[in-house]
């Protein structure tokens, strides 16, 4: 389950400066499940109810797209859901390891495709429910890329769609190196309305904007003035910041603290939208 905190708090933004690479999947924070309970305090992972986030539920019936896949958090939990994923990444051993990894899942079936998403390699209003997670931030005309989700979307298909928010990356462009603003990292950032505008722009009804990650945008900066490699970020400053934030969920009122401390700077922020059906 830590591959999946990492990666949907942006822990794997950095694979592409390490060198070599490091696979993100394979790193380990000071942290402990106290990580997955603030996440689902934000609303993740709800496999009760199908969320993959509230207000986006997953439904065996469904297929779903996952641009960007990575390590496969998110395909995994709708792999787990019983849904038909497509699961998409630009990098190929990406693709291959979650195939691996899904191999046995009870997914009613399985769908690997490399590409970078320009254009898309799917007919028109193919799926129910696309996921794009930490994606825009990287890709060189974020317009034209949403256009292109937009197309392989049904009538009345529903999307998320999660980006950095800028108050943290703000933050993160006074502490991290240059690379992490440059391609193939963050090359775009935005602002909350401009996050707006970019999905309404590409004809998508908003029905929801969230933001989440407090805990992980402090970590960031702590991380950058740890001067730790990210394959091996043990640090007292990063261990005594997991302790605290844990504290903070197991106290009363913790979790009012949490929800303040997320809106003001969140790691990312969330939408989920529709497109609407045809009249």
């Amino acid at each position: 389950m830590f591959s999946v905190i990492k990666k949907l708090f942006g822990r794997s933004s950095l694979v592409a400066m390490s060198n070599p690479p490091v696979n993100s999947a394979e790193v380990e924070a000071p942290v402990g499940d106290f990580a997955l309970v603030d996440a689902c305090m934000s609303g993740w992972f709800n496999t009760e109810t199908g969320e993959l986030l509230q207000g986006f539920p997953i439904l065996p019936e469904d297929t779903v797209l996952d641009v960007g896949c990575g390590e496969g958090p998110f395909t995994h939990f709708c792999a787990k859901m019983k849904a038909e994923v497509i699961f998409a990444d630009i990098n190929p051993e990406r693709v291959s390891a979650v195939e691996r990894l899904l191999k046995d899942s009870p997914a009613r079936a399985l769908h690997p495709l490399v590409t970078d998403g320009n254009p898309l390699p799917l007919p028109d209003g193919h799926v129910d429910k696309l996921i794009a997670m930490e994606v825009l931030e990287h890709v060189d005309v974020p317009a034209d890329f949403m256009k292109e989700l937009v197309r392989v979307g049904k009538p009345g298909a529903l999307y998320l769609i999660t980006v950095p928010d800028a108050a943290s990356e703000g933050v993160q462009q006074q502490l991290a190196p240059s690379a992490h603003f440059e391609k193939p990292n963050h090359i775009n950032i935005f602002s909350r309305h401009e996050f707006e505008r970019l999905v309404q722009d590409a004809g998508l009804v908003i029905e929801r904007h969230s933001y989440y990650g407090f805990y992980w945008a402090v970590w960031w900066a702590f991380f950058w003035v740890c001067k730790k490699d990210l394959s091996s970020p043990e640090h007292p400053l990063l261990d005594n910041w997991a302790r605290t934030w844990a504290t903070l969920l197991e106290t009363p009122g913790g979790a009012q603290v949490k929800q303040a401390l997320d809106r003001v700077m969140p790691k990312s922020q969330a939408i989920i939208a529709r497109k609407p059906f045809l009249s």
